[in-house]
């Protein structure tokens, strides 16, 4: 009986929860974003001088205007990018973050952009492309960011992407991204549905 009542209840307290993929080149500031939002939402979150460098992966778990959210934040080291992929076909959405200060490797950035939103497990979901450490003067304007990204636009068909500016260390549009990250994930929820937990 006790078994029973344990499956009714756990099936009627079920939640929706969507997975976020937080990738882009490593010292974009990934897991200082990741960070961030654990503060704004939840009270919790590392200081970012207490941040190091990711080495395989963080998982957080957040609810974000009232979305239930699991969020991988996947090293960017390139001897890692080739394990991206196994979380494609699980993710709901994913977050690119570009270091707006990376002159040198902006062509590289923009690269392993295409081959993301380029495989075919990652087709139809939301991608969101931030830019940041807006807040340092040497940083590429916003304009020179989507720039680079328009030119991979043919690859995003009709799925909802956007560019936003963000500086993570001082959680300047971290808010704004969550926002428009939980109004696509609602509004793709049809085409890739939330898991249950």
């Amino acid at each position: 009986m006790y078994h029973l009542a344990k499956g009714i209840y756990q099936n009627l307290t079920r939640k929706e929860e969507y997975s976020v993929l937080i990738l882009g080149l490593d010292n974009a500031g990934k897991t200082t974003f990741l960070e961030q939002l654990k503060h704004v939402y939840s009270g919790r979150g590392l200081p970012p001088d207490k941040i190091a460098p990711t080495v395989g992966q963080n998982v957080g778990h957040l609810k974000i205007n009232e979305m239930y959210l699991k969020i991988w934040d996947v090293g960017g080291q390139r001897n890692l990018r080739t394990l991206w992929k196994a979380y494609y076909t699980e993710a709901h959405a994913i977050v690119f973050i570009v270091d707006s200060t990376d002159r040198a490797r902006i062509e590289e950035c923009r690269d392993t952009l295409r081959a993301i939103v380029s495989d075919q497990d990652t087709e139809g979901i939301p991608v969101l492309m931030l830019a940041n450490k807006q807040d340092r003067d040497d940083s590429l304007e916003v304009e020179d960011i989507k720039e680079i990204f328009n030119r991979i636009a043919e690859h995003l068909s009709a799925r909802d992407s956007r560019v936003l500016p963000i500086s993570a260390i001082k959680g300047t549009g971290v808010a704004e991204a969550a926002d428009w990250l939980t109004s696509r994930l609602a509004r793709n929820k049809q085409y890739r549905p939330p898991d249950l937990r």
